[in-house]
């Protein structure tokens, strides 16, 4: 996710890997600005979640978010994101294996690329292609 408190949206963008490390889908979306960059984060989770539900039930999704990873590992002590992980939790029940995992910055670069793209937008956009 990309926020900044300037600008009528919020931004997301993720990559979809193979085993092997071989991208085999992205996505980018701007979205109507949320009310944070970690309200920003939740929903780009929630996005990449159900975009995979049609891909595989078997996920290991990752974010440079330790916020984030904080939040879903104890969602009630994060109540007032509590419709949010609602909304989390409901999708992590699709998922036969569902793993959340810190992966660095400096490993993230192409999803951040892609957030940080949809800001050139000044409209709503929604891509996921090769």
């Amino acid at each position: 996710g990309s926020w900044t408190s300037y600008v009528h949206f919020s931004r997301c963008g993720w990559i979809w890997m193979d085993s092997a490390g071989n991208m085999q889908l992205m996505g980018t979306r701007n979205f109507t600005l949320r009310d944070s960059a970690l309200h920003s984060e939740v929903e780009a989770l929630r996005w990449a979640m159900e975009n995979m539900l049609q891909h595989s039930t078997c996920q290991s999704f990752g974010t440079d978010s330790k916020e984030l990873i904080a939040m879903i590992k104890d969602s009630q002590a994060w109540l007032s994101f509590a419709t949010e992980l609602e909304r989390i939790e409901t999708l992590k029940i699709c998922f036969l294996d569902f793993k959340f995992i810190h992966v660095p910055r400096a490993r993230n670069q192409i999803s951040d690329l892609l957030a940080k793209t949809a800001r050139s937008f000044h409209m709503e956009l929604l891509f996921i292609g090769c």
